[in-house]
């Protein structure tokens, strides 16, 4: 592409000769790729702390008086899990 870029500016011709082998002419796809099981238990670990920071920010909330929903911190950590988690599946069942 900057090849002929460069050759549209400067006015020269194009050479003629084209190694038409460098290119890519077809890709296959033999396999599923199988899921990470490590990524898997991190994920699983990720939910099990944001269970433990829900219950833990429930509990804040009503001994203390704080002037907020206990909702304003835990629902946005939920909503970034099931998104992060929905991607992961969501891309191994596309591959």
């Amino acid at each position: 592409m900057f090849a002929n870029l460069v050759q549209l500016i400067t006015g020269r011709p194009a050479t003629g000769t084209v190694d038409r082998h460098g290119f890519v002419a077809q890709v296959e796809v033999k396999g599923v790729e199988r899921r990470n099981p490590k990524v898997e238990r991190l994920i699983l670990i990720c939910w099990i702390l944001i269970a433990i920071k829900h219950v833990g920010i429930i509990w804040i909330c009503h001994r203390y008086p704080v002037p907020f929903h206990q909702l304003w911190v835990n629902f946005p950590t939920w909503l970034l899990g099931v998104l992060a988690t929905a991607l992961y599946y969501g891309q191994a069942k596309r591959r």
